[in-house]
């Protein structure tokens, strides 16, 4: 079998940064156990399959694998894949802004696309689901020997280690500085025996304060049980980060907005725009989104 692929860079507005991502905008053909090979062959963090949308009122339904399985919901394959079937003319165009629905196994998810000049530069995802809070995690002192730091380089308090989802878990965990984040290094025999029972294995380390002018949060994530060591854009976590971020913060009403960088200990820089909405106290909804860059096209032979 013949398939057409295009290969995108996520959230960076410039080649060679973010997250690689590879699209098969159309699936039709490809048998599903064979998605996950092919994942597999590419070896990106994630590679989605295009099929027809179940409501015809959708644009899509996109499967998602990373090389180690599928995902229900993950935030750059959305992001890269309403760029790039928007770049190619498959999702057409309607002025300045572009309202979408892609169909993924957590649901439906609502897409913005805006365009310049009849092409996309930023798309926004808003999750699927609200952001829930997981059990109590495991404590600072096995997550700080998972992470290869001292315990007092991971907060405590209102800012202690938890678990959000959007529909996929993460464990969040903040640290004191950016120098702690770039020391974490994951023991993947003490990932085991910490994370092996949890909600989660996924591990999302930050701290306040960014590398680039603009930033307001760095970042890093760790996935070894998908296939996934590290990641250089995580727009599923970063729903969540928005979530455990503006349950912390004193404003009760209104949307708020931060800039997560990530990728940067990688050599791939990515930057992540999230926001979330607030009601009377309550985060309602999170939203992440970014640029996207165009990068290859080809045909797989199997």
């Amino acid at each position: 079998m013949r398939a057409q692929f295009y290969t995108a860079d996520v959230f960076t507005d410039r080649p060679f940064g973010g997250n690689q991502l590879a699209v098969f905008p159309d699936a039709r053909g490809i048998d599903p156990a064979m998605m996950q090979n092919i994942a597999r062959e590419f070896n990106f963090s994630e590679t989605t399959f295009v099929l027809p949308p179940t409501d015809p009122r959708h644009a899509a339904r996109v499967v998602i694998f990373t090389p180690g399985g599928e995902l229900p919901f993950a935030g750059h394959p959305t992001v890269g894949t309403a760029h790039v079937l928007s770049a190619i003319g498959q999702v057409p165009l309607t002025g300045e802004t572009t309202k979408i629905v892609l169909e993924e196994k957590v649901g439906p998810v609502p897409v913005s696309i805006r365009a310049r000049d009849g092409k996309p530069v930023f798309v926004q995802l808003t999750a699927a689901q609200a952001p829930e809070v997981g059990p109590p995690a495991p404590s600072r002192e096995a997550l700080a020997e998972m992470l290869s730091l001292p315990t007092d380089a991971l907060r405590s308090g209102t800012w202690s280690p938890e678990s959000v989802s959007c529909g996929v878990s993460f464990l969040f965990i903040p640290l004191v500085d950016r120098q702690a984040v770039a020391s974490a290094r994951l023991k993947l025999d003490s990932w085991g025996r910490t994370l092996g029972g949890y909600v989660t294995s996924m591990v999302f380390v930050f701290c306040e304060g960014g590398e680039q002018t603009g930033s307001q949060i760095h970042s890093r994530m760790f996935a070894p049980g998908i296939g996934i060591p590290e990641d250089p854009a995580t727009g599923g976590a970063v729903v969540g980060l928005a979530g455990y971020l503006a349950a912390r913060d004193a404003r009760t009403d209104g949307t708020l907005k931060w800039v997560v960088e990530q990728g940067f200990e990688m050599g791939r820089p990515s930057i992540l725009e999230a926001e979330a909405d607030k009601r009377e106290g309550k985060v309602m909804i999170t939203r992440v989104g970014g640029a996207s860059v165009l990068m290859t096209s080809g045909h797989l032979e199997f």
